[in-house]
């Protein structure tokens, strides 16, 4: 009886624990989280210190992560009031960026892909968008065509904004990070 014990233990605790670290692999970049308004970023992800995770993460997609020195991913599925964001919905993404030489802003789903949409349209470079006067930035997400900076949802669900900085002089050595450094995302609109 013991034996038997033991042993319903042992496969329940190897279950909850391979589980665990199943979730832990597929539905995170890692424990090295930076968040940044609704922005998450994981600057580490790419370089020898990366976390376990971060690493078993990559190791299963087959991504290669950018290193630290060469720019940062940040990623945004929630807008700023921590809504998520809904393809169906007007959402605008608003304000300065920080100094790079260089930065992309691509529209996918909740799994990555990129949104197929009649304009052929998936994202923006720093080179393409026409800037405010201040130099900020304004692009509008929805499923209806805009006037500006206008990228299609089309009526998709869930959806997500990945934000790549290159050659960005971002220090997160202080652990002190302020919000204000990446662009807000309000959903303005939604049926």
């Amino acid at each position: 009886m013991r034996l038997l014990t033991l042993a319903t233990t042992l496969a329940a605790a190897a279950a909850i624990g391979l589980g665990a670290t199943y979730f832990a692999v597929t539905h995170s970049r890692g424990m090295d989280i930076v968040r940044l308004g609704a922005w998450q970023g994981w600057p580490r992800s790419g370089t020898t210190q990366a976390d376990p995770y971060a690493a078993a993460a990559f190791a299963r997609t087959g991504e290669l992560p950018l290193e630290l020195a060469d720019g940062l991913l940040f990623l945004a599925d929630h807008d700023t009031a921590g809504a998520p964001l809904d393809g169906r919905c007007d959402i605008r993404i608003l304000g300065a960026l920080p100094q790079s030489r260089l930065w992309t802003l691509t529209l996918t789903d909740d799994k990555g892909a990129l949104v197929p949409n009649a304009a052929e349209r998936h994202g923006f470079t720093s080179a393409e968008l026409v800037y405010e006067p201040d130099g900020s930035i304004n692009v509008s997400l929805s499923p209806r065509a805009r006037a500006g900076n206008w990228l299609p949802t089309g009526a998709r669900g869930r959806l997500r904004v990945a934000l790549r900085l290159y050659d960005a002089p971002f220090s997160f050595a202080s652990g002190a990070q302020d919000e204000g450094q990446l662009p807000r995302i309000v959903t303005e609109r939604c049926p």
